[in-house]
């Protein structure tokens, strides 16, 4: 039977999960960040998941900031990549569920998929929590890990994990009452936000290393190599670091052979 919720998402992955519910559940409410200026022009653009929203037709608001005025239109509320602090008086008033794409105690935070790729984690996987003030820290409902392909980037990563939250979350919005088992403390490590120094490649750094960071910033963020932005890249049979497909200053995506014929 179809479950009555409203859903707290901005981002690609939380746009992709919406969807994803929206196909089994009566998703009444999305509450989402403002539009915000985009891309080179800096024109006004709307949060991926409000474009994923409009397209199956849920009603959407975009507060400012949450507070005792926001009206909360179902008693569940799933969370996922929303981005703004969810205060208590909300999470009094409605069952509120994180959608968060790791194997929690381990990289709570902003970016938990790039942090796992840049550290070259092998396994990642999906937990379904309860909301609480602290940062990703509640008690577990479901978690589902799955292995990491050497070759995945975090496109491929955030794509298998949307796959997973709902089928977590299918089985958890099933139950009348879901349960939950406290998070453990040890092994928690945190995934700090990514900056602008995350992206810069070092030369001197090991090859594989420098392949990870790129997996981790691709599709959405590249990595920098002088003047270019780097999206695909490997360890060359001499073990040395290979770009394979980049963007120039300005550019478009090429090959990286296709840019160095250019650069002759």
């Amino acid at each position: 039977m179809a479950r009555r919720i409203a859903v707290a998402a901005t981002g690609e992955f939380g746009a992709d999960v919406l969807e994803r519910l929206a196909a089994d559940h009566d998703v009444v409410q999305l509450l989402t960040r403002p539009d915000r200026p985009r891309g080179r022009g800096r024109k006004l653009g709307a949060p991926p998941a409000k474009e994923a929203a409009e397209r199956v037709g849920i009603p959407v608001e975009q507060p400012a900031e949450l507070d005792s005025a926001v009206g909360i239109a179902a008693d569940t509320v799933v969370v996922c990549a929303y981005g703004l602090l969810i205060p208590s008086d909300l999470l009094e008033r409605a069952l509120w569920l994180n959608v968060h794409p790791s194997l929690l105690p381990r990289w709570r935070g902003a970016a938990p998929i790039e942090r796992a790729l840049l550290a070259g984690d092998v396994e990642t996987g999906v937990t379904i929590h309860r909301t609480v003030e602290a940062l990703d820290a509640g008690p577990i409902a479901a978690q589902r890990a799955f292995a990491i392909a050497p070759d995945d980037d975090a496109g491929a990563v955030y794509s298998r994990a949307a796959e997973v939250a709902a089928e977590l979350l299918r089985d958890v919005l099933a139950q009348d009452e879901p349960t939950f088992e406290p998070q453990a403390e040890d092994g928690a490590t945190y995934a700090e936000k990514i900056r602008p120094e995350d992206r810069e490649l070092d030369p001197a750094a090991p090859a594989e290393e420098l392949v990870n960071r790129v997996r981790a910033l691709s599709p959405h963020i590249g990595a920098r190599l002088g003047d270019l932005l780097v999206w695909r890249a490997r360890v060359g049979e001499d073990g040395l670091f290979e770009p394979v497909e980049v963007q120039p200053a300005g550019g478009r995506r090429m090959a990286y052979d296709a840019y160095l014929r250019g650069h002759r």
